[in-house]
């Protein structure tokens, strides 16, 4: 039966409301994105695997809808061009899949969203490097520790727990609500 996998659910959720420094750091994540998009720049996204489509599922929420019709905003998840991604793994290997987009794409002002449970993945560290020099805002999507991503980014938005599913599962909530409210600031109330 799921019944202990919904009580550690619950539990790392818990954990997150009564973070009030995380939450913190998650407006102040939302606040870059709404200056991003007034200024009319960008918000990208990477990851691997699961964080890979956590990436794509938020930026989507971003450059198409969350609850209201409004107009789309700038955001991308930097591993879907396919042939783009093999062609720079085949070629320079996969450690620079993101570093090499994020060179190409990133501009000064832009966010860019690293996202790893672990915060060790060696491509997602390279595009951080890489997002740095380019002058984009940088938040960390990490577990617990935060890993080496934790000591590279401008935000760090670490899930208290070190249980890959629940980190995820946490992103995905934080991510949410940071859709949510940059949708409300920029676009008006949104339902609560």
């Amino acid at each position: 039966m799921p019944y202990e996998r919904i009580r550690a659910a619950i539990v790392v959720k818990q954990r997150i409301l009564a973070d009030e420094a995380l939450l913190r750091r998650l407006q102040t994540a939302t606040e870059a994105c709404v200056a991003t998009f007034q200024r009319g720049g960008k918000v990208l996204f990477c990851g691997n695997g699961g964080s890979a489509a956590d990436a794509q599922h938020l930026a989507a929420e971003l450059s198409g809808r969350f609850y209201l019709d409004r107009p789309p905003l700038f955001a991308e998840a930097m591993h879907v061009n396919t042939s783009f991604l093999t062609a720079v793994a085949n070629d320079y290997g996969y450690d620079h899949a993101f570093s090499r987009l994020t060179t190409a794409m990133g501009r000064s002002g832009d966010v860019l969203f690293l996202i790893s449970t672990s915060g060790n993945s060696r491509n997602v560290l390279a595009a951080a490097v890489a997002g740095k020099r380019a002058g984009c805002t940088l938040v960390g999507m990490t577990g617990a520790g935060g890993g080496e991503l934790g000591h590279l980014v401008d935000i760090l938005i670490n899930i208290p727990s070190t249980d890959t599913p629940r980190i995820q599962e946490g992103h995905l909530l934080l991510g949410h609500i940071l859709c949510e409210d940059v949708e409300r600031i920029l676009f008006g109330q949104t339902p609560s």
